[in-house]
């Protein structure tokens, strides 16, 4: 966290008289608009107000939270979003780690921003900005951002929206509290936005409930072919561009795939492989258990990165190559 002589020098820049822009990373997930909102709807209360920036769109599994339809799509609406960065006096980067992470353009608007710039994250090796927030044993931003209003002594501003999204995207972020990551720390926050307002029956409910077809088809292939290699110990799922357009793929469609691969007795690596429907690469995404480290693995192999059980990556090949090269590099690793 945050020391008290930071704590009191952004106590004293986050006010009303100062211009506060929420951003978080390229393919923003549950953890990514969950601390967004949740700090947003902290501010109004305060009597601040904010506004939202995400890079590229979010799932529709998020879109229900409170005021998530308000956020600004900056590949929608890309003059608004630059102006409303040139104009920030304050920028509350969320939930990555480096300025590349929100992808090209808004990067770009990032380095050019002279606005204070204050990060709170749980990613390794976090680039250098005005202030800085870094814990990666914490299991979700989201987590963080309750520290941090917990810090600033100001719980009681926790409004029940405030709560909803601070709880979602601690659940989405530790698999359902089932990530090594989650503490006992976790579990007192979450009892806490619980009081608070946050309904873990509707808010499992919004997330979880929300297959479409097309996702059951996709799962239903990914499943259906499902490979297994190094004795056991590593799962492999993927999925072509051709398919993902067959069966009609909307974004967050492939949410949680790469965890069934975890869930097959005697594996300890999940990765899942997914052709990019625009761009020419593989998106990957990597999932382990216990001391087996994906992050580093991803970062020296597939230009990626993220924590020690969860990480991503690119691999500028077609699939059968990507999938053929991972299978030489995971026979290097000892695990």
């Amino acid at each position: 966290m945050f020391t008290t002589s930071e704590l009191s020098e952004i106590s004293s820049l986050v006010s009303s008289d100062n211009k506060i822009v929420i951003l978080t990373h390229y393919n923003p997930d549950g953890d990514a608009i969950g601390s967004s909102l949740g700090l947003k709807h902290y501010l109004n209360a305060k009597g601040i107000p904010a506004e939202i920036i995400v890079p590229n769109d979010f799932p529709k599994f998020l879109k229900w939270l409170p005021e998530a339809r308000k956020i600004t799509i900056a590949d929608y609406k890309r003059r608004k979003a630059a102006e409303m960065i040139e104009d920030a006096d304050i920028l509350f980067i969320l939930d990555f780690n480096a300025s590349h992470r929100a992808g090209n353009l808004v990067s770009r608007w990032i380095d050019e921003s002279d606005a204070v710039k204050i990060l709170i994250d749980h990613h390794q090796q976090p680039d250098e900005f005005d202030f800085v927030c870094s814990d990666t044993a914490s299991p979700a931003t989201c987590q963080l951002v309750y520290q941090f209003i917990e810090a600033i002594g100001d719980t009681a501003l926790i409004s029940p929206e405030a709560a909803e999204c601070l709880y979602t995207g601690i659940m989405t972020d530790t698999g359902g509290f089932r990530f090594r990551s989650t503490s006992s720390a976790t579990h007192r926050i979450i009892a806490d936005l619980i009081d608070r307002g946050a309904d873990p029956a509707k808010i499992s409910s919004s997330v979880l409930d929300t297959n479409t077809v097309s996702r059951l088809q996709l799962l239903s292939l990914v499943l259906g072919r499902v490979e297994v290699v190094k004795d056991g110990k590593v799962a492999i799922l993927y999925l072509t561009r051709d398919e993902l357009q067959t069966y009609g793929f909307e974004k967050g469609d492939t949410e949680g795939f790469v965890n069934y691969g975890l869930s097959i007795m005697g594996t300890k690596v999940s990765a899942f492989f997914m052709e990019d429907l625009y761009e020419d690469f593989i998106k990957i995404s990597f999932r382990s258990k216990d001391d087996v480290d994906v992050n580093q693995f991803s970062r020296k192999y597939f230009n990626g990165g993220g924590h020690i059980n969860a990480a991503g990556g690119k691999y500028f090949e077609n699939m059968q190559a990507t999938i053929c090269d991972f299978k030489e590099k995971i026979e290097k690793e000892d695990f």
